[in-house]
Formats: C-alpha cells, structure tokens, sequence
C-alpha cells in the first residue's frame, strides 16, 4: 500500500461548483483515491472504486455522510445516516410505499399532470424551465404523495434544498441554510399522523410505527428524508433533462423517433449530469482502497459525476447519447444506500421526457444560471426562449 496522491484544490470552490467536469477529469487522471489537505478529504473519483466502496458499509460508514459534524449529529437516527442492522429496518419502511408495485397505481396520474403541464408551457411559446417545470412539476407530486399541506406544502423548495446544502462544509452556504434546515427538522421531529392527509404514504409510515415496524418516534425521520434527500435531487434532474436537450435537438429527435428510449434517455441524463456532486462516507478502520491507505476514522467525498464519466468504464464517456442505455450509472447510488426514491424519480422522469419528445419539435435555450451548491448540481435559472410544438 502507498500514499495519496494529494491534490491542492477546494472540491466546494465556487467554479468547481459551476461546472467540475474538468475538475473531475484531472482528479480521476490522478487516481482512484485523491487526498485534498483542503477539505480534510479523500475523493473517490473511479467508476470500479466508488462502486466497490458504496457496496461495503461495514467498512465505509453512513453515519458520518455530512461533511460537518453539527449535520451528522441532526441526522443520526435516520436511515440516510444509519448503517446495517438499523437502516435496514428503516429503510424497509421508507421503501415500501416506493417499490415498482406500489408505485404503479401513481403512473397514470403522474403521465396525465406531465403531459397537461407541458402542453401548457409549449403553448406559450417560451418559458422559464426551472420554476414552472423543474420545481413545480415534482414539489406537487411529492406533496400529494406524502400529504403535505398548508406551511408544509409551501416551504418544501427552501426546505429541501437547505437539507442538502448542509450536508457540505461549514461554509458560508452551509451555515446560511442552518436555520432554514433547522425549521425542517423541528417540523420533522413534531409532525404527527393527524398533520398529513388520510390514505397518504406520510400517514403509512406513522402507522408503521404504531405497528411496532419501526423504532418509536422515527417516523419523522422517514418524512424528512422524503423531503431533504428527494425533492432537490429531482428538481436538478428535470432541469438537466431541459439543458440537455436543448443543447442537443438530435437526441430529443431520437426519443420522438423511438419512444422506447424514453427509459435510457433518462439514465443517460444522470450519467452525463450527476445531480449529486459529491457523498460522504467514514472509514470505520484502516483501508486499503484502489492500492491507497486510508486511515481509521478518514472522511471519504464519493465524485458521482467523476465515476459517470470514468473512460474505464464508459466508451466515449463526454459524449450525451440517449441510445447508451446506462442502467448502471452511479447518480442513485449503489448498495444498501441506493436511492430509495428512484422508482418515484423515474417515474417523474419518464413522464416529462415522453410529454417532451410527443409535444415538442424545437426547443431553443436562453439564459442559464447555475449556482454553487454544496452537495446538489442544479440550475437556478434556465429559460427557453422558443418552443415549437411538435
């Protein structure tokens, strides 16, 4: 075993935020392992690498996810930060009401809301993709879901995205979104059945945990991973979705000519753009990782994007082709931590990029803003200045 490599760069830089490919691509030239005396971190930036890592939990703890200790301490007890014989029992719950099974009930009303909402904004002719599409579309699926309402229902988007940005180091956009994330946890920690909307998953999970399924008192646990790990994560997926196909009109063609590529063209979208920048794990014991030791007790930043463009793995890695078909892309994870919610996420996927291909011909891009976040990739603006129906 040797030392890492180390490199000297901020992974949480604001250019770096922007756009990290670049980054990305010298980091995973270096190695599989980088050490970064900066942040205090050993970045992960290898297709095999971050797959084999996430796959051993033993190994590589979820408590310590965050990359601040006042985040991890909020979070212990939810099956986000918790590791096998506890999060399994979480996470059981959580998954249940998101299983293919489950959700199947929920496609047909997730299709219709897709298909009226985009017809409507090719009508007008242009729009701003990510307020009237990109967050409206999923913030108003997830609270019928849950059965959000009211204060709830109206600060989902502030809270979400604050859930993630914590996650990063104790910054100034960490320590900015504190306070908005500590309104979700204190809401968290009080809700009750009677708070959420009879026959809804929310109302499930505390019925769980009258059953005895779950611990007492971690059904607020569960709601909050609803909101904090998912809503953020498909906001900046449906904006991708827009971005890229209006850089690339060729493979929005090829979806309306095929629309059997409506599945891989998502999973193409998360391999070409990560919505999750960078992961955290800890290394429970001394680790030989990628032929590079890694001491006991050592934070591990996981590079999803960097691992998605890995030429090792991927033939033509910067190339966005719908046709590629990358089931086994690394932006849910992989694992007992795999995303969760990625049945939902697809299907609001699915639901948009067909809506897309059927009713949209030409779609011209304007203005594109992105905004450094700690943890999420997302735009804050993205206008299409043209819409042609299809």
């Amino acid at each position: 075993m040797t030392a890492p490599i180390e490199s000297d760069i901020d992974i949480w830089d604001d250019d770096i935020l922007v756009d990290p490919y670049p980054t990305y691509a010298a980091l995973r030239e270096q190695a599989g392992v980088v050490h970064l005396p900066k942040n205090g971190l050993y970045v992960l930036t290898r297709y095999d690498v971050i797959r084999d890592v996430l796959g051993d939990p033993a190994t590589f703890s979820s408590a310590g996810l965050g990359f601040n200790p006042m985040v991890n301490e909020a979070l212990q007890g939810t099956s986000l930060a918790s590791d096998p014989p506890v999060h399994t029992q979480l996470r059981t719950t959580l998954s249940q009401n998101l299983t293919p099974r489950a959700l199947r009930g929920l496609k047909v009303t997730i299709d219709e809301k897709a298909d009226k909402l985009v017809a409507e904004l090719v009508a007008g002719g242009s729009f701003d993709a990510v307020d009237s599409l990109a967050r409206a579309f999923p913030l108003e699926i997830v609270a019928d879901l849950i059965g959000f309402s009211g204060r709830v229902k109206d600060n989902m988007l502030r809270w979400g995205h604050a859930a993630m940005q914590v996650i990063g180091p104790l910054n100034q956009r960490t320590q900015e979104s504190f306070p908005i994330a500590g309104e979700l946890y204190g809401w968290c920690s009080s809700v009750s059945a009677e708070d959420l909307a009879p026959g809804s998953i929310g109302r499930g999970i505390f019925e769980a945990e009258d059953r005895g399924d779950i611990p007492a008192g971690s059904a607020g646990h569960i709601i909050h991973q609803y909101l904090g790990a998912g809503v953020d994560t498909t906001i900046a997926s449906i904006g991708n979705i827009i971005a890229l196909f209006g850089r690339h009109p060729e493979q929005l063609e090829l979806v309306r000519n095929n629309p059997e590529l409506v599945p891989a063209a998502f999973a193409e979208v998360l391999r070409y753009w990560a919505p999750v920048h960078i992961w955290g794990r800890t290394a429970t014991r001394e680790v030989e990782i990628d032929g590079v030791t890694v001491p006991a007790g050592a934070q591990l930043g996981i590079l999803f994007g960097a691992g998605n463009r890995d030429p090792r793995h991927y033939e033509n890695p910067d190339a966005f082709d719908v046709s590629r078909n990358p089931v086994d892309h690394l932006s849910f994870g992989y694992g007992p931590h795999g995303c969760a919610g990625q049945g939902l996420a697809k299907l609001e996927a699915h639901a948009i990029i067909d809506a897309l291909a059927r009713r949209v011909k030409v779609l011209e891009l304007g203005n594109e803003v992105r905004e450094p976040s700690n943890i999420t990739r997302s735009f804050e603006l993205l206008r299409v200045t043209k819409v042609v129906a299809a």
